[in-house]
């Protein structure tokens, strides 16, 4: 009776096990269920998540990844809606699931993991500075009492503050909205430099500015989901863990010259 009895549990256990596994778990059946997956995403950085204006379709290393989920969740890499979200809105749209995940540059931080599910990295890269080639700057300690241009809601102010306190030097900071304007503000010498992660950087090089050689803050960017939905964060990490291993990652890295 006792073996009838433990065979039972185990088998009960067993069957538990597999109902909790993240591929057949009710939040990612619900997605199948739709037959669509929401995707919040950029549209203005060039190799990970930009529209391209000549083509009308939006194209980088995010667009991909979002894709690749679609294909393993609903068996069609087209079967996928993007919404474009500025830095400010994309925790809001996920906690009003306007969004089922975010891919758009999302930094890795303990505070925001304390809000939201956040997968392991798909790309690392570190803060760096854009400045105009007739500025004068080498490095980012010639900055002293400068105006740095940053995106309002990221944690780009916050790592140059604490880089600044290392090297001796106090900077000044001006917020805006996206990169574009950010850009347009350095070259009409409405700020001294525009800083964000260096991969972004690179995708707005201009005849006369250049990416200087300071690099500092790692910043690890994840596929972001509402905490709740702890299921769906376990198989899109698993997804992303897998690519890494098999070198689908590697090989969109490559394609995007990322």
């Amino acid at each position: 009776m006792k073996i009838a009895v433990l065979f039972l549990c185990s088998v009960v256990c067993l069957l538990s096990s597999c109902n909790d596994k993240p591929e057949r778990s009710a939040q990612v059946q619900a997605i199948r269920k739709r037959g669509l997956l929401h995707v919040g995403t950029q549209s203005d950085v060039p190799r990970f998540s930009y529209f391209n204006p000549q083509t009308r379709e939006l194209e980088g290393l995010e667009i991909d990844l979002a894709r690749h989920i679609a294909q393993a969740i609903l068996g069609d890499k087209d079967a996928v809606s993007f919404t474009i979200v500025t830095t400010q809105l994309r925790g809001p749209m996920l906690d009003n699931g306007e969004v089922d995940v975010i891919i758009a540059a999302y930094t890795i931080t303990e505070e925001r993991k304390q809000h939201y599910n956040i997968t392991s990295p798909y790309y690392i890269d570190e803060v760096g500075f854009l400045v105009r080639k007739d500025s004068g700057f080498n490095a980012f300690a010639d900055m002293q009492g400068k105006t740095i241009g940053v995106i309002k809601g990221t944690t780009t102010a916050q790592a140059i503050r604490e880089e600044a306190g290392k090297i001796g030097i106090t900077v000044n900071f001006a917020e805006f909205p996206s990169n574009p304007p950010l850009l347009a503000a350095l070259l009409a010498g409405q700020i001294d430099a525009y800083s964000v992660d260096k991969s972004i950087l690179l995708g707005y090089l201009q005849e006369d500015t250049l990416l200087l050689p300071d690099g500092f803050d790692p910043q690890e960017y994840g596929i972001a989901t509402k905490l709740e939905n702890d299921k769906l964060a376990a198989y899109l990490d698993g997804l992303i863990l897998g690519m890494q291993q098999d070198g689908t990652l590697a090989a969109l890295l490559h394609k995007w010259g990322i």
